[in-house]
């Protein structure tokens, strides 16, 4: 027989671990082997950027950044407190006439924004935030969104929303851009497997994601049509380890998984309705971070797997 007081101890020590196994929110998304997988929460909260934010990516200091920091032609920086919340600051300005939208960073650290109004590709070295000129897309509606091979080659999508159409460019590691196709949907989410080897493209008002096979010098061939949606819009995406597709669904208020197959796995639920653009990251690589155009806002959910740029 115990005593009352002994009673009291082992009451309390268990609601300690039981806490403790609950406990989710561990820096920049770490997570514990009892969380919760594919449940939304707030990194960064309403209105802290504004309706452009977009193109989320996380730099070699570990902090996040995403376009569209209060007002246009601006990169905002999130860095992150113990608890896994994020604070949000200005990081710089654009030069005038840039408006950024998709961001990558390359393996020496320098940062690339695909600079919607002047038709072109930045690199930043966030060191001291000076601006170069990458790659300029003659004849190019815009640059929407980035996506970095491990090869080093860059694709650019290039949608032209007035008249729904849309093209593909490739950027070689020294800057020179090729047009690889024209005459598509608006192009936007654009992105390449784990193993270098498939570009994916989807097109936001046709609601269709294609997928190329990539050959050695970037190339592409083999298009056909990964998986199609009936409704809302589709914008930013990113793969995991695995090839698996994490699709920003405008309007939807979702990020849909899909498998390199072309199966629908998770349709993850978020609190805004208009997300724009996705970034895996956090210690482990295994949390997802979204923007939110409606919000202004960055939501975050944790994965099984990490993401295909931030470790196996």
């Amino acid at each position: 027989m115990t005593s009352p007081g002994s009673t009291r101890i082992a009451a309390t020590l268990l609601a300690a671990l039981l806490a403790g196994c609950a406990h989710t929110d561990t820096p920049a998304g770490a997570g514990t082997a009892a969380e919760a997988l594919y449940v939304a929460r707030d990194v960064v909260g309403d209105g802290a950027f504004g309706e452009g934010i977009e193109g989320p990516a996380f730099g070699p200091d570990g902090a996040l950044y995403a376009v569209g920091f209060g007002r246009g032609g601006t990169i905002g920086r999130v860095t992150f407190d113990a608890d896994g919340s994020g604070r949000a600051d200005l990081f710089m300005t654009l030069p005038a006439g840039s408006t950024g939208n998709g961001i990558r960073f390359d393996a020496d650290g320098f940062m690339y924004v695909a600079d919607y109004t002047g038709h072109q590709i930045l690199r930043i070295d966030p060191r001291d935030r000076s601006v170069g000129v990458f790659a300029t897309l003659s004849g190019a509606h815009q640059p929407n969104d980035l996506a970095f091979a491990p090869n080093g080659m860059f694709y650019a999508s290039d949608p032209d929303w007035r008249t729904g159409t849309g093209q593909l460019w490739r950027i070689l590691p020294y800057g020179r851009a090729a047009l690889l196709e024209t005459g598509m949907g608006t192009t936007n989410g654009v992105e390449v497997g784990p193993r270098g080897d498939v570009l994916y493209v989807n097109e936001s008002v046709q609601r269709r994601v294609w997928a190329y096979d990539l050959d050695g010098s970037g190339g592409i061939a083999g298009k056909r049509l990964l998986i199609a949606f009936s409704d809302h819009g589709l914008d930013g995406m990113r793969t995991d380890v695995r090839g698996n597709l994490y699709i920003a669904r405008y309007g939807a208020g979702t990020v849909a998984v899909v498998s390199p197959q072309g199966e629908l796995l998770h349709e993850v639920r978020l609190k805004g309705r208009k997300p724009t653009n996705v970034a895996f990251g956090g210690p482990d690589g295994r949390t997802v971070f979204v923007t939110l155009q409606d919000r202004g806002a960055i939501e975050a959910f944790r994965t099984e797997l990490p993401g295909r740029e931030t470790g196996q």
